[in-house]
């Protein structure tokens, strides 16, 4: 049981990476210092999937780890 959870972990942590990679656009070092300039704006279509992809593939992540925790 313990493999079934380290293989599932190892494959949301992937995707994790992949989403998040896909998330940052543009702007460089300056938008991590906060010198982005950016105006409010509400997220649709394909960024909104990816944010709320995110947000569910790094709850797995967790949910995941808690389990494989809890099972040793």
């Amino acid at each position: 049981m313990s493999r079934i959870f380290t293989i599932a972990q190892m494959i949301v942590s992937v995707l994790l990476v992949i989403v998040i990679m896909l998330q940052s656009r543009g702007g460089g070092l300056s938008n991590l210092f906060g010198g982005g300039g950016e105006i409010y704006h509400t997220k649709r279509g394909l960024e909104k999937f990816i944010f709320i992809s995110t947000i569910v593939l790094s709850i797995l992540f967790i949910g995941l780890g808690v389990a494989h925790l809890i099972t040793d």
